[in-house]
């Protein structure tokens, strides 16, 4: 049995790397807001593809192509770190339709309500991120002390 203590990965703690991650994060999104007047919610800009108005197309693709092309960046001066997803394959697609319905329902996902409505003080993005981190507490909560899980 586990014991009942948190443990933390020192090597995995990187505090300074997330700090500039989650402030290149914000830039970018602020960047968007002020050049195009749009939010940066994934769900949104993809969600715009799907449906596309005409010229809105352009921005949106920059937008997801920027996401793909940047860990390849990366390689160029780094590695990257391991993937390592202890979850089957059924499981990842599962949780992926759970996600994108969710999306739908709650107008926006974690990235749109949580980066960029919580920094316009959007009451209904304080509503959607407390209830997005309400859900995940309870479900690692769940998983590891109710199921014995990792």
């Amino acid at each position: 049995m586990r014991s009942p203590l948190m443990s933390i990965d020192w090597n995995a703690f990187t505090p300074w790397a997330s700090l500039a991650g989650g402030g290149m994060i914000g830039l970018a999104a602020l960047w968007l807001l002020h050049t195009n007047g749009r939010i940066a919610g994934i769900s949104g800009i993809v969600g715009g593809l799907l449906r596309p108005a005409p010229m809105d197309s352009g921005w949106r693709i920059a937008f997801i192509l920027g996401m793909l092309i940047a860990p390849v960046a990366w390689t160029l001066v780094g590695t990257l770190p391991p993937m390592i997803i202890d979850a089957d394959f059924p499981l990842l697609i599962a949780a992926g339709l759970i996600v994108g319905i969710s999306t739908r329902y709650g107008a926006g996902c974690t990235s749109g309500h949580g980066v960029c409505g919580m920094s316009r003080l959007s009451p209904r993005s304080l509503v959607a991120t407390l209830a997005f981190m309400t859900s995940g507490f309870i479900t690692v909560f769940v998983v590891r002390h109710l199921l014995g899980g990792v």
